[in-house]
């Protein structure tokens, strides 16, 4: 990575720039248990994503009632998005540095437009990004990607002047399938990949070393 070309920072957003997960697991297990009568792990539930939360319920819920479920997850997630998720200091300071810096700031992320809304709002970052790329924005879902391709297309950066920084698997394989230099981002409390497969070509347990690195 040559520091002086980086304009660019694609950040992955649950479990990278917010500790979403335990609300996200929540919102699944109420749904399930609310229509199937079924009780999953949060590992369990880690285990269907990929899509965007509506199409995890369509196949994976045995009740009819898809339309009500996927309302119910909307509504359990914002319900309990103050109680489950707080915003943390570290992530808030890193992005307000890299602003002020002139750095663009982007999200790829799986999470439904939807509830990429309601988090940023919560989160205060509804004006924080340059470019968000949600799951309903793309084809194909990361490790495809897609979405990082876009948004370089979008910001007209150069995929050298780019870097990718995710918690889980198919964020770096997405990062390294656009040709961009992969950061592993293992500052929060709840990640999605423990151990990676698909070695980043950096990886940071704290936010204030990421940030002396660029």
């Amino acid at each position: 990575m040559n520091k002086n070309k980086i304009s660019t920072l694609i950040f992955d957003f649950d479990g990278t720039l917010a500790d979403t997960l335990p609300n996200s697991f929540n919102a699944f297990q109420t749904v399930f248990e609310t229509y199937d009568g079924k009780h999953y792990s949060d590992e369990e539930v880690k285990s269907m994503f990929g899509p965007i939360e509506p199409e995890i319920i369509r196949e994976h819920l045995e009740s009819d009632d898809v339309e009500r479920a996927i309302e119910l997850y909307f509504e359990t997630y914002t319900d309990n998005h103050e109680r489950l998720v707080k915003a943390d200091s570290g992530v808030h300071d890193m992005l307000e540095h890299f602003k002020e810096k002139g750095y663009k700031l982007a999200v790829v992320t799986g999470k439904s437009r939807r509830s990429l809304d309601i988090s940023m709002e919560f989160l205060k970052m509804d004006d924080v990004f340059d470019y968000t790329v949600s799951g309903n924005d793309v084809e194909r879902f990361k490790p495809d990607p897609e979405g990082v391709f876009d948004v370089l297309d979008a910001l007209g950066v150069d995929r050298d002047a780019a870097i990718f920084v995710g918690d889980s698997d198919t964020d770096i394989t997405a990062g390294k399938g656009a040709g961009l230099y992969t950061v592993g981002a293992h500052w929060l409390p709840n990640i999605q990949t423990a151990e990676f497969s698909d070695q980043p070509d950096a990886l940071f347990t704290d936010v204030e070393s990421f940030v002396k690195s660029i």
